[in-house]
């Protein structure tokens, strides 16, 4: 392929990409559900301001947001999904009002007839839009403000010390008194009612609501609409004609495909690593460090799903309880898995130039020690606002702000932001001499340094939303941060830095690393850039962006598919020399890297990604599925790849004793299988059964999730985990052991 015409490719894809994503955030930001000045009822009565809707999406925040439980479906499985429950129940207050006022029974005491009757005069009441734009106001009947109050009341009890609600809190995994304050309760039910309203009040001139029917609720008439079956329909068929032009693009070019001849020995065998390569080491012994404290907060948090607030007969949920385990679980996997990959591009960067600028070894530990404290801080400060010790303004900025994967204060986002560019900085400078003298690697370059900007500059759409954005908005721009920058740039970095290795390695020309990574970054990035909204069906955007994320994230999944011969090809390559076999683990990574894109990434991002199916899985464990395989089997193996990459290179003319990578390879990828296959995947499907028979609020309820089988299903996890664990500390032993010394045999003559 002539690699100017790649690049022009690339330029089209993300200035049309790009165009097509702003504009539809405009579109966002005008149609987002309206937040009124005041909620009031037919005689004026003030119920809620906008204010208190305000605010209470803060305390929702502080006590740990999608971490605990969640909202338009985003967020944690333990506890419910509170926009669902709370319209179901208040759905079932208000039938048993009109059912007393009328019949003088509950609603489940009256004929079949009867409840047909009444379930279509609460449709009629619930789902009509009664915002006024000029009065800002919205206008609830007293039959909705009477089953407000109840439903709210029932909320009060379960965040604060209703003895009656202990054993449900217990099931949610919620602390007794997790809110301090009645003032502070009462502001976060506002929030959970406006969140809710935006779910079953239609848009101005339609019969949809402002989350597309969202969540499943038949009492309310929220059913899957046509549009959801239309694009699924045609996702699916994007997906075969992707599939299809991706194994022609293959075959066409297999043939021209250049044969290089293997070095008979290690190229790098002789490579001297700079004092700040050298200096990368610690980088490498934290992310270790951060893997284990990871698995620990992860098998906390899985344990509190069987034993409520407790690990084992432990109270642990009173110093650490379930929304702080699961916040630092996802966190330390994000700045882990970041870590190794920066560290990475530290490295590369000066042993691909060959060039060590002055101050280099300086800079790279300085931004290390400014990584620590951005971990230790960002921690302590989510701990602080999920146990109530700081004001709604305090939190924002050094506490939790709520939003998974960007759960860190805005003071630490902004911390993390500039570190960005230090690094970016430490990786340009080293590439300085490449870029101003014309040659082959150059393109390649070119691209490694444009995915390090790429990196650097998407994590500030972090910083795009304030402390009281409309939810909408701030979804929006979360998943510029969790699509885009993780998923997306990460991504075409990676892709990048491998080229890299395996042209060091000798195995591949740097012409034709330079066109496949170019190939793959397009057609990546032509789906996965407008896929963004696949994420967004349901969180208050409009149709369109069903449309759009039905048609794109059904194009990501495509070059997913042509991986098994990327698992092959890798393989093939292990086995070339006797010398590559030093590398077999850091290629034995990128094998099960290939593995987990295809299944991780692919199968099971395909699985929940077509409207239909998300409609009912939105919210479920089919969701934790995908990301469990995707982000660890995909970027945490890909991170510990290339970790073991460097770490070979830095030992390179030494033989490893590699035993315990071999059990961490190997109890890493099984545990990680064992855990879906046997736990959370089934937990996740018997979720989607019942949210079709009987809606969203159900599949997420404690009466469903806590039945003996459900709870049986849960322990299974301990099979997979532990075996995972077991991968985890051979792993951690294994590089204890290069720097104490036992994981090295000798040094190669």
């Amino acid at each position: 392929m002539n690699i100017r015409k790649l690049w022009f490719g690339f330029t089209a894809v993300m200035v049309l990409s790009f165009g097509v994503l702003g504009y539809f955030g405009i579109e966002i930001y005008h149609q987002a559900p309206p937040i009124p000045d005041k909620v009031v009822t037919a005689d004026g009565t003030v119920l809620f301001t906008g204010q208190d809707i305000r605010d209470g999406q803060n305390v929702w925040q502080s006590i740990g947001g999608q971490e605990l439980g969640s909202v338009w479906g985003h967020g944690a499985y333990q506890a419910p999904d509170w926009t669902a429950d709370w319209l179901h129940k208040e759905a079932i207050a208000m039938l048993d009002v009109l059912s007393m006022e009328k019949f003088s029974k509950k609603f489940t005491e009256i004929d079949p007839a009867d409840q047909a009757f009444l379930k279509i005069k609460l449709q009629q009441d619930i789902r009509k839009n009664t915002y006024s734009e000029s009065a800002k106001t919205i206008t609830v009947s007293a039959t909705r403000a009477s089953a407000i109050q109840s439903t709210s009341t029932f909320y009060s009890g379960l965040f604060t010390n209703n003895p009656e609600m202990a054993k449900l809190r217990e099931s949610y995994s919620i602390p007794e008194n997790s809110i301090k304050s009645q003032d502070r309760i009462e502001k976060m039910v506002a929030f959970f009612w406006w969140a809710s309203w935006a779910c079953v009040t239609e848009r101005p001139g339609s019969e949809l609501t402002y989350t597309h029917n969202w969540p499943h609720e038949e009492l309310v008439a929220n059913v899957a609409t046509g549009d959801l079956h239309i694009w699924t329909g045609f996702s699916v068929i994007i997906l075969l004609l992707g599939v299809a032009l991706m194994a022609y693009q293959y075959a066409r070019t297999r043939d021209n495909e250049e044969h290089i001849e293997m070095p008979a020995t290690n190229p790098l065998i002789n490579l001297t690593s700079t004092p700040s390569m050298k200096a990368t080491l610690k980088y490498f012994v934290i992310v270790t460090a951060l893997i284990l404290v990871q698995v620990i907060m992860g098998v906390v948090t899985a344990h509190f799903g069987v034993e409520g607030n407790s690990f084992y007969g432990l109270n642990l949920d009173t110093i650490l309880p379930y929304s702080i385990s699961r916040t630092w679980h996802v966190q330390l996997a994000i700045f882990w898995i970041a870590t190794s990959w920066l560290a990475t591009g530290l490295y590369i960067a000066p042993a691909v130039s060959g060039y060590e600028p002055k101050f280099q070894r300086l800079g790279v530990n300085v931004l290390f020690g400014a990584l620590l404290v951005i971990v230790v801080g960002s921690l302590a400060g989510q701990w602080m606002g999920v146990m109530q010790k700081l004001g709604l303004a305090q939190n924002f900025w050094f506490g939790h702000q709520g939003y998974e994967y960007v759960d860190l204060g805005r003071f630490w986002q902004i911390f993390l932001f500039a570190g960005l560019f230090i690094w970016l900085a430490l990786m340009v400078r080293p590439l300085i001499p490449i870029l101003k003298t014309p040659s082959e690697s150059r393109n390649l370059i070119i691209l490694f340094v444009v995915a390090s900007a790429a990196i650097g500059s998407f994590y500030g759409a972090g910083l795009m939303w304030g402390q009281q954005t409309n939810l909408a908005v701030a979804e929006y721009w979360r998943w510029w941060v969790v699509h885009l920058w993780v998923e997306g740039f990460f991504e075409v970095f990676a892709a990048v830095v491998s080229a890299f290795i395996f042209v060091q390695l000798g195995l591949l020309r740097i012409k034709s690393a330079t066109t496949a990574v170019l190939f793959s970054t397009i057609v990546f990035l032509g789906g996965g850039i407008i896929g963004t909204f696949h994420h967004l069906y349901f969180t208050g955007t409009p149709t369109a962006i069903l449309a759009l994320g039905a048609t794109f994230s059904a194009l990501e999944v495509v070059p997913l598919v042509l991986m098994g011969f990327e698992v092959w090809h890798n393989y093939k390559l292990s086995k070339h020399t006797n010398w590559l076999t030093a590398y077999r683990w850091p290629i034995y990574g990128l094998i099960s890297v290939a593995f987990w894109n295809l299944v991780g990434a692919g199968i099971f991002g395909f699985l929940i990604n077509p409207p239909t199916a998300l409609y009912y899985m939105q919210g479920l464990n089919t969701t934790a599925v995908h990301g469990h395989t995707a982000l660890f089997g995909v970027y945490g193996m890909l991170g510990i790849s290339l970790m073991l990459f460097v770490l070979r290179n830095m030992w390179v003319k030494s033989v490893w004793n590699d035993k315990s990578l071999s059990i961490a390879f190997w109890s890493i990828n099984i545990g990680l299988a064992l855990m879906v296959l046997i736990s959370v995947l089934p937990v996740g499907l018997l979720q989607t059964v019942a949210s079709v028979q009987y809606g969203t609020w159900y599949a997420r309820s404690a009466d469903f999730l806590q039945q003996p089988f459900m709870q049986t299903l849960r322990w299974l996890r301990v099979i997979g985990d532990t075996i995972f664990a077991v991968g985890v500390v051979a792993l951690v032993y294994f590089v204890a052991g290069l720097v104490f010394g036992w994981s090295v045999k000798k040094e190669n003559a």
